[in-house]
């Protein structure tokens, strides 16, 4: 189908959505399954209703941001930390027996040592996304199990930006490697910057407009996004 709208993109998308999650509610399914289905019939290999794999791409990244930003609105800041110190021995216990087993697995089919640490490193990441879909929504935001689990996600998470940093900037050599490691902590610091003397001040002032408050939420979370 050529020429596909975003309009008629998200027409499909949501319509169903909404069709194959009721069946896989009806046959007790995750509805994440739905989804991964859904998306096997529309996309290009399937009925290609949504050929476009670029706008796919595009639709799915704000998605992405959206179910983070909404996951991080619902933490409080000292949960969220005292959560990540309770999963921080979890993690890194795991990610280094993951690390181990695929260094160790991947090492007799690559050339070098340095690919079979990257196919280690990879093997460290769960899916935030599947992760947290699986969870029911009692369990994510009202119980120690979800907790931890987003904890460990939220670790994971960092280990891998750190790891992408280190892999793109060792192109560009130590001095790429150095400034991709450095604007991590400068992006969490302007971050926090905005948020203290920007954003609860404007927040604090106009409270009263939902709206203006909803197009704040929404342009900041995009606006993060890009920035990173």
């Amino acid at each position: 189908m050529e020429g596909t709208s975003v309009t008629f993109s998200f027409f499909l998308i949501f319509s169903g959505a909404a069709v194959f999650a009721s069946i896989a509610l009806y046959t007790r399914q995750p509805l994440i399954i739905a989804y991964i289905a859904l998306g096997a019939c529309i996309g290009p290999y399937g009925l290609s209703l949504v050929p476009d794999l670029k706008l796919l791409s595009d639709i799915g990244h704000i998605g992405i941001i959206f179910l983070l930003f909404l996951l991080g609105l619902d933490m409080q800041p000292r949960a969220l930390f005292a959560t990540l110190r309770n999963a921080t021995v979890v993690m890194v216990a795991s990610s280094a027996l993951f690390l181990l087993a695929g260094y160790a697995v991947a090492l007799p089919f690559l050339p070098t040592k340095l690919d079979a640490l990257v196919v280690g490193a990879a093997m460290m990441f769960s899916s935030t996304i599947i992760g947290i879909k699986l969870l029911p929504t009692t369990v994510l935001h009202h119980r120690h199990t979800g907790e931890l689990m987003v904890g460990m996600l939220l670790l994971q998470d960092l280990l891998a930006i750190i790891v992408l940093m280190l892999l793109m900037g060792g192109d560009a050599g130590g001095a790429g490697a150095a400034l991709s490691l450095l604007s991590l902590p400068l992006l969490c610091a302007g971050a926090w910057v905005a948020v203290r003397y920007a954003l609860l001040p404007l927040i604090a002032r106009f409270d009263r407009f939902h709206e203006y408050i909803f197009l704040v939420a929404i342009g900041w979370g995009l606006g993060g996004a890009e920035v990173a």
